[in-house]
This record gives C-alpha cells, sequence and structure tokens, in this order.
C-alpha cells in the first residue's frame, strides 16, 4: 500500500495537530489504567483513579456503566478529546473483553492508528491478536506498549520475538528497559537519548528525565548500578544490530511497530508514548465511502460508528459517536441526514472528556462528536453537508449465541420491545422477530452480554427480564433476487426472522441447515456479515 500521507497536500494546521486513535488490548493488559494516565497528562482529569477502586474512592473515568464500575472492565468504547503539548488528541478507550469485540470493530473504523497494550509477563495473547489482525486489515498504524515492567516480565527480547512471529509486523525498540519487577529502574530513550527514571514513591509523578550523550555517556554510572549499566549497554547494542531501525514510513505504512516499556500504574514510559503519538503518529486519514473523502475538503462530512443509549441515566438521553471526516464543523449547522434524506440542524453536539461531556463550538476532520438524538440516528449513518454519501466497512457480524427474551412482567411487553430495540440500533445486540410465533430472539458475541443486557434493561428502563434457551444457535442475512428470495421465505417460514432494520434472517440450529441451502436454494446467499451503511 502506498503511504497516503507523503503523496497528499499539507493539512490545514488544525486538522493537521489532531491525532486520532484507539487503545487496544487483552482484558487486564492494563488499557483502562494507561488511558487514565493519558487524561492526566492531558489535563484532563486531576487526580488518576484505580480501576479497581475501594469504597467511595474514585472510580475509573473512562468507564460509565454500572457493570464497568462495578466489576472494574471496560465493556463499552468510549471516546475522550483533549490537549497534549501542540496536539488534539481523541483517544477511544476499547473493551478489551472478547465478548465486546464487535464494538471494538466498529469503532477501529473510526481511528487513524492504534497502540496495542501488552502485558510484560504474558506477551500477545488471544485477544490482542484478533484486534491485531482487525487493525492489519484496515493498514492502520500501530504503535506498542509494553506494560507492567515494575513486575516479573519476560525477556525484552523474548516479548519483541513473539511479536514480530506471531503478529508478522517488524518491532523496533524506542525504548529499553532496565532491570524488571522490584529491580526495573526506568527505561533508555533510544529515540530521544534520554534516561527515564521511575520514582515508585508517588504513582502520579512524571519519571525524571536526564538528556545524554549517548550511551557511552559517564553520567549513566551515576543513576545505574554498574552491572545493570553493562547490561543495558550489551542489549542495546544487540538491539541496534538484530532489529530495523526506526522509520517512520513503514509505521504509517503499518509495516513496523515501535515498542516503548513501562508501568503505567506508576505513571511510567506514559510520556514517552504520547510524544511518540504526537511525534510519529499520523494526521486525519481519508475515509472510505463511495469515493475517498478528503480531511482537507471543505464541504463537512462524518459517519456514526456508536450509538450509546443511557449515558446519562438522569437524562435518557442517547448519543451517536460521529468520526468528523472532512471539514470545519460548528455548532448549530444544518447537515444532510443521508439515509432519511431529511436536513437536521446540529444545535447541541458534545465533545467527551472521560465521564463529562462539554458543548462543542466547533469540531475539525479527525474529531469524534457525540450528537444527542431520538433514535434517528444509526450506526453507519453519514451526515454531510448535501452529497449523499455512503461510508463503507462499517460492519456487523452475526450472533454467536442466541437466546429468547421474556419480560418477567408479561404486562410490560411492549417496554421490551422499545428497549430491545433500542440496544439493537446501538449495536449491543443483535434482536431478531420471527416470522412465527411471538416475542423476540436476541443475539450476541459473547455470554457476558446478556448479563449487560439484562443489567442494562433492568436499570435503565425498570424491566426485569430473563434469557432463555432457544432451538436456534446461530443466524445468517439472507440475499438473492427479490422473487428467489420471496419463494425461499415461504418456504422456510420456521427459520425466518427479521432484525432491527428490517432485513431478513435465516436462523439456524446447526451447520447442517447452511449447507442444506447453499444445496437446495443455490440463487439464495447467506452470510454472516452486514455491511452498516446506507
Amino acid at each position: 500500500m502506498s503511504n497516503p500521507v507523503e503523496i497528499r497536500p499539507a493539512l490545514p494546521p488544525e486538522i493537521a495537530r489532531r491525532r486520532t486513535f484507539a487503545i487496544i488490548s487483552h482484558p487486564d493488559a492494563g488499557k483502562t489504567t494507561l488511558t487514565e494516565k493519558f487524561l492526566l497528562y492531558g489535563g484532563a482529569i486531576q487526580l488518576a483513579g484505580q480501576v479497581r477502586a475501594k469504597g467511595e474512592a474514585r472510580r475509573t473515568r473512562s468507564d460509565f456503566m454500572q457493570m464497568e464500575k462495578d466489576r472494574g472492565i471496560s465493556v463499552s468504547a468510549s471516546a475522550m478529546s483533549f490537549d497534549y503539548d501542540s496536539h488534539r488528541f481523541n483517544l477511544v478507550d476499547t473493551p478489551g473483553h472478547s465478548d465486546f469485540s464487535e464494538d471494538t470493530y466498529r469503532t477501529l473504523t473510526a481511528v487513524d492508528a492504534a497502540i496495542m497494550v501488552i502485558d510484560g509477563a504474558k506477551g500477545v495473547e488471544s485477544q490482542t491478536r484478533k484486534l491485531f489482525e482487525v487493525c492489519r486489515l484496515r493498514d492502520l498504524p500501530i504503535l506498542t506498549f509494553c506494560n507492567k515492567m515494575d513486575r516479573e516480565a519476560r525477556d525484552t527480547f523474548e516479548i519483541i520475538d513473539e511479536i514480530q512471529e506471531n503478529l508478522a509486523i517488524d518491532v523496533t525498540p524506542a525504548s529499553w528497559p532496565i532491570g524488571m519487577g522490584r529491580d526495573f529502574l526506568g527505561c533508555y530513550d533510544l529515540l530521544g537519548d534520554r534516561l527515564e527514571l521511575m520514582d515508585r514513591a508517588d504513582r502520579n509523578r512524571v519519571a525524571e528525565s536526564i538528556k545524554l550523550d549517548g550511551l557511552a555517556d559517564p553520567r549513566l554510572a551515576d543513576h545505574i548500578p554498574a552491572a545493570q549499566l553493562a547490561q543495558l549497554r550489551e542489549e542495546v547494542e544487540m538491539a541496534r544490530e538484530l532489529m530495523p531501525a526506526f522509520d517512520h514510513k513503514s509505521l504509517l505504512e503499518g509495516h513496523l511497530t515501535p515498542i516503548w516499556f513501562g508501568s503505567a500504574i506508576n505513571s511510567f514510559g506514559v510520556r514517552e508514548l504520547m510524544n511518540g503519538i504526537a511525534n510519529y503518529g499520523p494526521p486525519p486519514q481519508p475515509q472510505r465511502a463511495n469515493r475517498q473523502v478528503l480531511p482537507e475538503e471543505k464541504a463537512v462530512t462524518g459517519f456514526v460508528f456508536k450509538v450509546q443509549a443511557n449515558m446519562d441515566p438522569k437524562h435518557r438521553d442517547r448519543v451517536a459517536f460521529v468520526r468528523m471526516a472532512s471539514g470545519h464543523f460548528t455548532r448549530g449547522m444544518k447537515l444532510l441526514h443521508v439515509r432519511s434524506k431529511k436536513q437536521m440542524a446540529v444545535t447541541n453536539p458534545v465533545l467527551f472528556l472521560a465521564a463529562d461531556r462539554e458543548l462543542a463550538d466547533e469540531a475539525w476532520a479527525g474529531d469524534i462528536i457525540g450528537i444527542p438524538n431520538h433514535g434517528q440516528l444509526r450506526i453507519g449513518d453519514a451526515l454531510t453537508e448535501g452529497e449523499a454519501l455512503r461510508f463503507t466497512g462499517i460492519p456487523s457480524f452475526a450472533p454467536e449465541l442466541l437466546r429468547n427474551c421474556r419480560a418477567g412482567d408479561p404486562m410490560k411487553a411492549k417496554h421490551l420491545d422499545k428497549a430491545l430495540m433500542q440496544f439493537a440500533e446501538e449495536g449491543a445486540a443483535k434482536v431478531f422477530k420471527p416470522m412465527l410465533g411471538a416475542g423476540f430472539i436476541v443475539g450476541v458475541v459473547g455470554a457476558l452480554q446478556f448479563e449487560v443486557l439484562a443489567s442494562r434493561i433492568e436499570l435503565e428502563y425498570g424491566l426485569p427480564v430473563r434469557f432463555e434457551g432457544s432451538q436456534f444457535t446461530s443466524a445468517r442475512w439472507v440475499s438473492g433476487e427479490k422473487a428467489e428470495v420471496e419463494k425461499f421465505v415461504a418456504a422456510n417460514k420456521g427459520h425466518i426472522a427479521t432484525d432491527n432494520d428490517g432485513d431478513i434472517v435465516y436462523l439456524t440450529r446447526l451447520q447442517w441447515d447452511i449447507d442444506r441451502i447453499a444445496r437446495d436454494w443455490p440463487g439464495v446467499k447467506l452470510t454472516a456479515t452486514k455491511e452498516m451503511m446506507v
């Protein structure tokens, strides 16, 4: 792939200073803690809370759902905007839990780069591998942070080898750790020739940074014991011989990832990583639609990549997360909602700052804004100044688990209809209305999603629900010539349902069902993904 940054004209300064990125990792690698420290250094919060705070201690600021606060996990993507140095960071914290990978997949359509967080003891884990593959499909530049170096960790060369072998990407060290576990002193910054020393006494304090004249500088001996200093010099010499040098072009093309080492909980290595994003991360990139949309275009365009209901239970609101693809948006602008072909006055757009939000007077290409609405906006929707754009590549996946959903109180069945439709439009679950019989079948990627749904329906709608076993195990979207599809539906009524968009779905019990359709109905196509676009 050619590098789009090189061949395009210079971006307007306000767009060029933006960095829009996601943080991805396996659960418990420290992603949410890292996000907290980003907000702390960006001046967005005054005190970094603990992920699993006790009692009345501060909760993690990027987790707003009750279940996230109770369990100390992220199950929903959240967006945060803040200034760092001369740059505007738009950071998207994604769910680490594999049961919520679809939310993460959609989020990755709205960013220009990703930070991959790896646990120093565990290395590349299964969810990291899956998320990396998604980044690879989108040619996203990746910066890597190896966390928890203040605990017993794997050998540095071993970690780098594992990333290279498992993920088939070149790795170049941006920093090099000095010791590990109890003996971890800090890192040598290879890109800036600085010694970074960790302060174990104050977790929120920025590390001491000493500018040096290379690894031969005699001042190193004032800060590092002789044995560790000899090891550092030997390892860095080996690393420089064995590994590729840092190459900005290779990073932007997605072929090479620089790796920083640190300890997010001790605020160590975070600032160097942030500088890495500011200095080497890509500015806003062209977005895929029925044509390529360039960020420097004058006309305002954007697309909805996420919808979150009841972020603020007091307001019973529903917020569409919109990635601005081009132009300079100002509050009050009228934009065309392409799907409905109606003009929409955007009078109260918001910017997110962890759990807080503020009115956005303006936004530029690369920014992520929230638009409160009452159900008009759905995932995949385009907003433009008049052009009928269709943004592509925002997927919806077939669920892997299906359950029948029943209201605890049969008198409140209508309320359940409304709640389930809202969660379907939000992308939190698939909701299918069978052609025969009453009720709904709810489909999810992972079992934890049923818990989250039941909890949210009860908290947000005062409606206890139960999920019961279904005879069906998966679902496929149906496509083909209209007459053929109608014939197919009439012959398979017991397996047919519609999703919340009204699209026809075939519910399966066994792989045999899918094989039978392929054999008996060659004019009908069953697909496990649906492109969510207008």
